[in-house]
């Protein structure tokens, strides 16, 4: 899968906190979690943040609470992959789970804010696009790619059950 947006850029320790404040927790839409996703490290990101965009940060994003509101909010509010140095080991499966695409890569330290890059998931690869430099990411595995292609875990089980 070939994934080109523009990034948002934050750093280490990125907890489920901030992806989705608990005062927020009271529902489970999608729609309303998209509203106050990121509100608490970054203001202007769920007004501003387009369907296509990129998360990218550093070491151990999404540690904290181990609930799917925080990959549900940040799929619903269109961003369509998240890169990270490291992940919760929940938030990885978390991610998953609803389609959320996520790979490992260092890039972090060459990007900044709204800078393009290209992710090519089945190799491996996020290439930015203002300076052509090419990074290797973890590649997600053909299992993993089979649940985002669904939508998530629920809907691949749904497909399996009908054959």
């Amino acid at each position: 899968m070939i994934i080109k947006g523009r990034v948002w850029v934050y750093s280490d320790n990125v907890d489920t906190d901030v992806i989705i404040p608990a005062r927020y927790l009271n529902t489970s839409n999608p729609k309303e979690l998209a509203k106050h996703c990121m509100e608490d490290i970054d203001e202007s990101f769920a007004k501003e943040v387009k369907r296509g965009d990129i998360i990218v940060a550093g070491y151990n994003f999404g540690s904290g609470s181990s609930r799917e509101h925080a990959p549900i909010a940040i799929k619903a509010s269109g961003v369509a992959c998240v890169i990270a140095k490291s992940f919760s080991r929940i938030f990885y499966r978390n991610a998953f789970n609803i389609g959320l695409p996520i790979l490992e890569s260092n890039v972090l330290d060459e990007l900044e804010k709204f800078d393009e890059i290209e992710v090519d998931t089945k190799k491996g690869q996020i290439k930015i696009l203002k300076n052509g430099k090419v990074f290797e990411s973890s590649v997600i595995p053909e299992f993993m790619q089979k649940l985002i292609e669904s939508g998530g875990l629920f809907n691949y089980a749904k497909e399996i059950l009908e054959v």
